[in-house]
């Protein structure tokens, strides 16, 4: 199949075009934070060209688009248009800009960042940053349903039927709704499905594709995760190296998709089959012609670009050879390309020499004038491209700024809220004022309202002064906690112990005041929180927000009661709370009545009065594993986790967990739960490799038996990881030529087949190795 090339070039926005579209192929749509919206009409001339009109002229930026299909009452179709100022526009494709919307659409209290058309076309669907996604109807114009139990900005939308909507959300979540079961005009979601990484963008996978997959999400690690709906992760496409922000299907069954790394990558199968290097700081978009198969991309120089694989509407040479040298002109920051050593590059006689070995391979090549030259690997064209020279930024000061071990170009202070100490806001001119500032947000915990807000400030106190961007993703910290320590060396016997610690407190105290609220006004005031019980709440708040442990008795009670007598439904964040505390010695002394540890006591809160006809609830489940995992932090808590009575309780409760004994599985492809659950397992296996003895042979078996049930079934490379470090670890306890430990050999080598990541690969090799 040939190449994607360049077909046109559009350029009349004066800002960064942050949503494009394709409907037909004489039509394309744009959206842009210069506040308009424009539609591109094909010109009757031999040469691809495209007359633009506004269609659409705000006061605020423009930040999501949609197009309805042609009908009697608007032959032309009509665009659906949104931003930040929470309203939606609907108008005539052939509408002027003074024209008066068809109907503005007012529900959301924030950016709208995702517009789709519902298959049918008689509903469309939007995200916002308010947390919600609304179904809108055609016709009536009005909020039909609102899809609810999202923790953060829903970042995308994709429907895939008339009554099956999946929406990604910055909470780490992709939630599948089923319209058929809204209540009073409101949708919990059906399924959930959980990603490792803020889920950016959404798009079907066509059907056919090798994986077998449903759909396909991206995130800002740079990695593309293909998805059954049913929650089991059946491939990565790796290729981006910073966030992805776009994606989308080709008729040709491929995908296709763009990001912060300057690129749009084509995907067939599993294979990045071809990159395309903008002359711009981010694509932000990219969209797909359904009747022809070309691609058009919106990136942050303002430029609307059509690519084709038609020779019949390739741009003329003159256009094609402006775009090969603009890429090639454009700065690389050396941030991008990591630390570049000049005098062991090699020369510009290796491109002739040499070939690359996979598309979109990077080589950095010293010019005889002394400047560093970035060039990709095409496999299309089997040649190496020049996309740009790699730069090294400096502030106003030409000094950098050290802050958490890295150099920066200003590291500035910024007081969010009045009376709290201000934050560090890292930045080098490289990078995109937007990429940064949600790096900022994720790092801090802030609300999404701030990006606008924190990439206007430093614009402004940098002069505007990008040239490129960062390659690196959104870290944020991570809620499974630390990873096990992964290098070259040998990794078994892991010897430390570990927790997940990361909290939103916000969130989970304001759900703990909800329910509370709810209890009273029930009248339930046996098990509601008093105005003293309020305040040791408020209490225990400041103590966690402080990083200082927990003393107080009366307090863990009070976490306790609410885990184990508040109804079944509501106990997810106090079991998160049990958590946090857990990692405080006073928590691993605490006895409820009848002698109840706070391991048995997390256990109960999970499986105890679950409705009939239910399954325990995957979140309560996961904080309960959190919950062991956090006792271990303590003395006390492994001097407790080491009885052998809760030991085997712990242990019980994992095998309950991955359905040992015909039990269904709890949660069975809930990435969270697992790595709660492999958290747990490594540390029995560190106990029992520091303490000899401590883990009784039955539990040493039934621990090893549960994790080959992990090997055996699970995609998520994380999860793999720390089940065979778990092995690893407890191999060594039970001794190499126990038959217990042997058997474990086949479900190794199935997880090293299916995981082709550098890390798994070498665990498994070296637990492998334990067994020879």
């Amino acid at each position: 199949m040939s190449t994607f090339r360049l077909s046109a070039q559009l350029a009349a926005h004066e800002a960064d075009v942050r949503d494009v579209s394709f409907p037909t192929p004489d039509l394309v749509l744009s959206a842009s934070r210069d506040h308009t919206v424009r539609a591109w009409s094909r010109a009757a001339a031999s040469l691809p060209t495209f007359e633009p009109h506004v269609v659409s002229q705000g006061s605020e930026f423009i930040n999501s688009l949609a197009c309805l299909p042609p009908s009697a009452g608007f032959p032309k179709g009509l665009v659906v248009s949104a931003g930040t100022d929470s309203i939606i526009d609907v108008r005539s494709a052939a509408a002027s800009a003074s024209d008066n919307a068809e109907r503005l659409l007012v529900g959301h209290a924030q950016n709208v960042c995702a517009l789709a058309v519902v298959p049918g076309s008689k509903f469309i669907v939007s995200g916002s940053w308010d947390s919600t996604a609304r179904v809108w109807s055609v016709g009536k114009w009005e909020t039909e349903v609102v899809l609810e139990d999202h923790e953060g900005a829903v970042w995308d939308v994709l429907p895939l039927s008339e009554t099956l909507i999946i929406t990604g959300c910055a909470d780490k979540k992709i939630r599948v709704f089923d319209l058929r079961k809204a209540v009073a005009g409101a949708a919990q979601p059906r399924s959930t499905i959980y990603s490792p990484d803020v889920v950016r963008a959404l798009c079907e996978v066509p059907k056919g594709h090798p994986s077998g997959a449903d759909i396909a999400s991206a995130s800002n690690d740079g990695i593309i995760r293909l998805w059954k709906l049913s929650g089991q992760q059946v491939g990565e496409l790796r290729g981006h190296t910073s966030f992805i922000y776009s994606l989308a299907s080709l008729p040709s069954g491929e995908l296709v998709s763009s990001g912060e790394d300057r690129t749009v990558r084509i995907w067939r199968g599993s294979e990045c089959v071809q990159t395309i290097t903008h002359p711009a700081i981010s694509v932000w978009s990219v969209a797909a012609c359904p009747a022809n198969g070309d691609i058009v991309s919106g990136a942050s120089d303002g430029t609307v670009r059509i690519f084709s694989r038609s020779e019949d509407r390739l741009a003329s040479p003159d256009v094609l050879a402006h775009f090969e040298e603009s890429v090639k002109s454009s700065s690389i920051p050396q941030q991008q390309v990591g630390g570049v050593n000049k005098e062991k590059l090699p020369g510009p006689e290796f491109l002739k020499t040499k070939s690359g070995t996979k598309e979109g391979q990077v080589q950095m090549i010293k010019e005889d004038d002394g400047s560093v030259t970035a060039h990709q690997w095409s496999t299309g064209q089997q040649q190496w491209i020049n996309v740009g020279t790699v730069v090294d930024a400096v502030g106003s000061s030409g000094r950098k700024v050290e802050y958490n071990g890295q150099s920066y170009d200003y590291v500035f202070d910024v007081a969010i809220e009045e009376g709290q100490p201000s934050l560090k806001l890292p930045y080098n001119l490289s990078e995109n004022p937007y990429a940064r500032a949600q790096k900022f947000i994720d790092d801090n915990e802030l609300s999404q309202n701030f990006l606008d807000q924190v990439a206007q400030f430093i614009v402004s106190n940098t002069q505007g002064a990008t040239i490129g961007q960062d390659s690196e993703p959104s870290a944020g910290p991570d809620p499974s906690g630390p990873e096990p320590e992964t290098t070259g060396s040998k990794i078994l016997p892991v010897r430390d112990y570990l927790d997940i610690t990361g909290a939103k407190y916000e969130p989970m105290f304001k759900k703990i005041l909800s329910v509370n609220s709810a209890l009273i006004a029930a009248g339930r005031k046996d098990i509601a929180l008093n105005p003293s019980a309020q305040n040791g709440l408020d209490i225990l708040r400041q103590t966690l927000e402080s990083n200082r442990p927990v003393t107080d008795e009366l307090t863990i009670t009070l976490v306790v009661m609410m885990c184990t007598q508040w109804d079944y439904a509501d106990r997810v964040a106090p079991l998160d709370l049990l958590r946090c505390i857990a990692t405080s010695t006073a928590t691993a002394k605490f006895r409820s009545p009848g002698e109840i540890s706070p391991i048995r006591i997390a256990i109960s809160a999970a499986l105890d009065d679950v409705p009939d006809g239910s399954q325990p609830n995957e979140n309560c489940t996961m904080m309960a594993l959190r919950t062991i995992a956090n006792l271990f932090k303590t003395a006390e808590g492994r001097k407790l986790t080491a009885q052998p009575a809760e030991a085997s309780a712990a242990i019980t409760f994992i095998g309950r967990v991955v359905g040992i004994r015909g039990q269904p599985a709890i949660g069975p492809f809930n990435r969270n739960l697992l790595l709660a659950l492999t958290t747990v397992a490594i540390n029995y296996a560190v106990l029992g490799s520091k303490q000899l003895g401590s883990i009784s042979t039955d539990n040493q078996i039934r621990l090893a038996s549960a994790l080959a049930l992990v090997l055996q079934k699970q995609t998520d490379s994380e999860v793999i990881y720390r089940a065979l470090v778990a092995v690893g670890t407890l191999i060594g306890v039970i001794g190499k030529a126990a038959p217990e430990a042997r058997s474990m050999s086949s479900s190794i080598k199935s997880a090293k087949d299916r995981i082709s990541e550098a890390r798994v690969q070498s665990i498994a090799n070296e637990c492998l190795s334990l067994l020879t």
